[in-house]
């Protein structure tokens, strides 16, 4: 195969898997507006699926100091790696804690604020500075001084709107924290595909090294029947040809290999110039799924996503009966109680205490307004709730129509790579005999390229499709092992 159709296929494949996970990830963006008090109970979950799907999931921290030793990274090491230094798994934890301090701040409007103080005060005044001349007082009072201590306590008795968005925000955290184990999940799924594509380079180095020496014996052999006067030079041309060619895709198959190992070790936040191999190298093996009935059940009830969407309409609802409870009368009480004198023995207590009801009259359209506000938010969450919904739907028949064609493409590839060598290997002895020229031998060879590439293809395919599947049932951060194998 030549470098530019390699090159175009493996570009192919990157942008397939990279599409595929994207997809996966963010199946529908919430729309954002301005900020209102009633979209702080979603913000968090439309944060974090923006944030993932905004190019977190090849991003990390690179934690500690590069090692002269060579890392053996098995498929769990991996993964572990990701879900603890992968940028998209640090976001949304860091959005989940956001929620949470949403919920507090929420509950602060229903519990009661205490302060406290202490004082002490040294006053002069001067009389002239209001225009005051009093007959028998001096000009200048003081110094004088007194000390005080005081303590304070309001308290809302009542607030509908308050007691919705305290709902709301404690929705918010419970939807933020399931779109927190959706990321894990998510980012189970890029990281196992980017080992994938480790393994996949990796066997392209083998497989066009196997193509360099047969190139070069053909090479070597044409050589030394052109020297003996039994073959024409054109036999030898077209051989160190077709040798250069293989070792020019070796070149490139070895800086495939190279890129694909940066690219795993940026999203896992290996230290910076850490060498690492692979420990495990996933061959072939079947998985027994369920039916896709089954796994559409085992889905809608797993998957993290489409119960963060729900717990975020949920919220977005409770923000609009937050919205509504604006009209309601708020009741509210608050008081202090000082100790005030010239010193603390020589002083006397003081208070005093308010209780009252407000109720809006006229707000020039403001309640209206978050009525509205809150009401369209509402809406998308539900659009959005059911897109996932949806979403769920296709990735599982998706991820089974993928599965049972990649099953079928590695059988047929394995037969094509077995008769290619059978091919390559009369063609050469044909050309030993003298029976046919050099053209036939390259043409095998190219066969055994293509046959070879598919296969490799085939293989990564599948065991992407297998780890899709775990993703589609909502599965993938806690039984890839089962879909993919590894240590």
């Amino acid at each position: 195969m030549t470098h530019s159709v390699q090159s175009v296929l493996t570009r192919s494949r990157l942008y397939a898997a990279t599409l595929t996970i994207t997809a996966i990830v963010c199946p529908g963006m919430p729309a954002m507006g301005q900020y209102s008090p009633s979209m702080a109970a979603t913000a968090a979950y439309s944060t974090s699926q923006t944030s993932t799907a905004s190019g977190g999931l090849d991003g990390s921290v690179p934690s500690g100091a590069a090692t002269n030793e060579v890392l053996h990274l098995t498929l769990r090491d991996t993964i572990t790696r990701a879900l603890r230094y992968n940028l998209a798994t640090i976001e949304s934890g860091e959005n989940a804690r956001i929620a949470r301090g949403q919920r507090l701040l929420a509950l602060s409007k229903l519990l009661p604020q205490v302060n406290a103080g202490f004082s002490e005060h040294v006053e002069q005044l001067s009389l002239a500075t209001f225009g005051l001349k009093l007959p028998g007082v001096p000009a200048v009072i003081g110094p004088y001084s007194y000390s005080s201590v005081d303590a304070s306590l309001s308290q809302t008795l009542f607030s509908f709107e308050s007691i919705q968005r305290f709902r709301a925000a404690r929705t918010a955290e419970q939807a933020a924290q399931l779109a927190y184990s959706d990321v894990l999940d998510v980012v189970t799924l890029a990281v196992g595909s980017a080992y994938l594509q480790v393994i996949e380079a990796g066997s392209r180095i083998e497989a066009q090294e196997a193509q360099v020496r047969n190139a070069r014996a053909l090479y070597d052999q044409a050589r030394d029947e052109v020297e003996a006067g039994t073959a024409p030079r054109i036999d030898l041309t077209r051989t160190e040809v077709q040798l250069h060619t293989e070792e020019y895709n070796l070149s490139v198959s070895r800086n495939n290999f190279d890129v694909a190992k940066l690219d795993l070790s940026r999203a896992i936040g290996l230290p910076l110039g850490q060498q690492f191999e692979l420990a495990d190298q996933l061959p072939y093996s079947d998985v027994n799924p369920p039916s896709v009935e089954d796994a559409l059940k085992q889905a809608y009830r797993s998957r993290s996503d489409f119960q963060a969407a729900l717990n975020s309409e949920k919220a977005a609802a409770q923000s609009l009966t937050a919205a509504k409870g604006e009209r309601f009368p708020v009741v509210a009480a608050n008081g202090d109680y000082g100790d005030v004198g010239k010193t603390f023995g020589h002083s006397h207590g003081v208070f005093d205490f308010q209780a009252g009801v407000s109720l809006p009259i006229f707000t020039g359209g403001r309640i209206k307004g978050d009525i509205a506000q809150a009401e369209g938010e509402r809406r998308q969450r539900k659009a959005e709730a059911e897109n996932i919904r949806g979403r769920i739907d296709y990735d599982v028949r998706t991820a089974f129509l993928n599965l049972n064609a990649a099953k079928e493409q590695v059988e047929v590839a394995k037969q094509s790579v077995a008769l290619a060598n059978e091919s390559l290997a009369r063609s050469k002895d044909r050309f030993a005999s003298g029976v046919t020229d050099s053209v036939e031998v390259v043409q095998a060879e190219q066969a055994l390229a293509s046959t070879n590439d598919q296969y490799i293809t085939s293989l990564y395919n599948h065991n992407f499709a297998k780890l899709s599947l775990a993703r589609a049932l909502g599965v993938a951060r806690t039984n890839y092992d089962q879909y993919l194998g590894g240590k």
